[in-house]
């Protein structure tokens, strides 16, 4: 649907999961010729191979797993959109070869099942949702406080599927592969709630989770399209252009982090400026009481002032409490939205374009407004993982290539709405780290000893696995 097209909508129904072997088959066939076709110049992004460390002790729990002696959910840092097309190209090409040498029995099909956001489907289409659904995926609402249809989806699957379960418990890519967002608690109570459903039906697995960091890399570090792109994202935000000599290109990593601190600071007074004179919210101009801090940390805490500004905008429009962290406040402004576009009451499209012409014309205001006003929240959303130190502390073509990008996605979601195909500077190489099991079994008696001890457990297996997933990432 483009933004001129926006209509109120009917509700968004459920989407079940319905494994068809036929439909992977066919994917996993086309997995390779879709692996080398990404790679090609004309597309916006490439993988020019996987490695995987620590694969062995994959294809171990995998095969346990198969002879039923473990339940099985794989845990993932989701740094980009292209993470699941790594992780099926680790599960059918590497880990398959890795265990043959290994004298370790795995038989086919090797599948995952996998939880996906169901915002997808609505800027992707349709289509995606019947491939997700015959792959044996399962959509959740982000935004929603307990999305039950999904979570007794994901219950029943993690207890009795031919295959294991992977989530990214971050719920959101969040563009950087060095930085690991706050979990849900969503992975560590569908591990228990396993555990449960195993001892009630008097089987004995043991159920782990397995934590998977995913990283990228630009193996030939091309400065040179870095260089195109903060002369772009400069013209594009009305500054002057400085370009860095060839000579420098190469090496002079201050110059990139310079570029990009002043891109930041003037994409960041130009919004605060927008807010100030339409939105009329109170931005003071001058930096006071940030005069003390280094100029990357007072940015960072303007763009902190700038976000929440902008998400209270939004929440005032829906009547929300601005409560919790930004993630959260962006998911519930997501769902809230959602209800205004597609609309609970009509269960079918039949019902909504039976309506008077009044009601309708109402309805598909409403859902204009509610479309423009989300737009704000997607700007949030985009630097949400930003932390002030993150180039700072670790200047690497990766971290600028992720910042650069991120501007590029801001100025894309302002100028268009949506982000268009970004940029590709350059073939990467995927790494990802399989990590130490945690058992969920060995965690059970604390969990079940009373309700309070049940939430600190959730919260104690959150806190761990996020700290196990922050080990596998540099």
């Amino acid at each position: 649907m483009t933004e001129n097209n926006i209509r109120a909508q009917s509700k968004l129904n459920f989407i079940p999961p319905k494994f068809n072997s036929l439909i992977l088959h066919l994917g996993q066939l086309s997995l390779p010729i879709l692996m080398r076709v990404r790679t090609r110049p004309w597309l916006p992004a490439g993988i020019k191979n996987v490695e995987v460390k620590n694969v062995e002790s994959l294809a171990q729990f995998y095969h346990q797993f198969q002879t039923g002696k473990i339940r099985l959910l794989m845990a993932f840092h989701h740094p980009e959109i292209d993470d699941p097309l790594s992780i099926a190209h680790m599960l059918y090409q590497i880990m398959p070869k890795v265990a043959h040498r290994q004298g370790i029995s795995l038989h086919k099909p090797i599948h995952t099942h996998f939880m996906y956001d169901r915002g997808m489907l609505l800027w992707a289409g349709k289509w995606l949702g019947w491939l997700f659904s015959s792959l044996g995926g399962i959509p959740i609402r982000r935004g929603r406080k307990l999305d039950l249809r999904s979570l007794q989806a994901a219950r029943k699957i993690l207890l009795n599927a031919q295959f294991p379960l992977t989530i990214a418990p971050e719920g959101a890519t969040n563009g950087h592969s060095g930085i690991v967002s706050p979990l849900e608690p969503g992975v560590a109570q569908l591990g228990f709630w396993c555990v449960e459903d195993l001892i009630k039906a008097n089987r004995n697995e043991e159920v782990i989770i397995l934590p998977l960091g995913v990283q990228y890399y630009y193996p030939n570090t091309p400065w040179k399209k870095l260089n195109w792109l903060l002369s772009k994202l400069e013209k594009d935000s009305g500054l002057t252009v400085q370009e860095i000599k060839s000579s420098d290109i190469n090496h002079n990593q201050e110059q990139y982090y310079q570029r990009i601190l002043r891109l930041a600071e003037h994409i960041t007074g130009e919004i605060e400026e927008f807010y100030r004179r339409f939105y009329h919210q109170d931005l003071p101009q001058d930096i006071t009481g940030l005069d003390s801090l280094k100029p990357h940390e007072a940015l960072f805490k303007r763009i902190e002032r700038l976000q929440n500004t902008a998400l209270q905008v939004v929440e005032q429009y829906l009547n929300l409490e601005s409560e919790g962290t930004l993630a959260k406040r962006c998911r519930r402004i997501e769902e809230e939205t959602w209800k205004y576009i597609y609309r609970e009451e009509f269960d079918l499209v039949l019902n909504l374009n039976n309506l008077p012409s009044l009601q309708k014309g109402l309805a598909d205001w409403v859902a204009k407004e509610a479309n423009l006003k989300i737009r704000h929240m997607r700007l949030v959303e985009t630097f949400v993982a930003v932390t002030a130190n993150y180039l700072k502390e670790k200047p690497s073509f990766e971290r600028f290539a992720e910042m650069s990008l991120l501007i590029f996605d801001a100025i894309a979601r302002i100028r268009e709405g949506k982000i268009p195909g970004r940029p590709r500077l350059g073939l990467r190489q995927a790494q990802i780290t399989i990590g130490e099991p945690i058992s969920v079994t060995q965690r059970w008696e604390s969990y079940n000893s009373s309700r309070k001890a049940g939430k600190q457990a959730v919260t104690k297996l959150t806190d761990d696995l996020k700290v196990a997933l922050e080990s596998l990432v540099e």
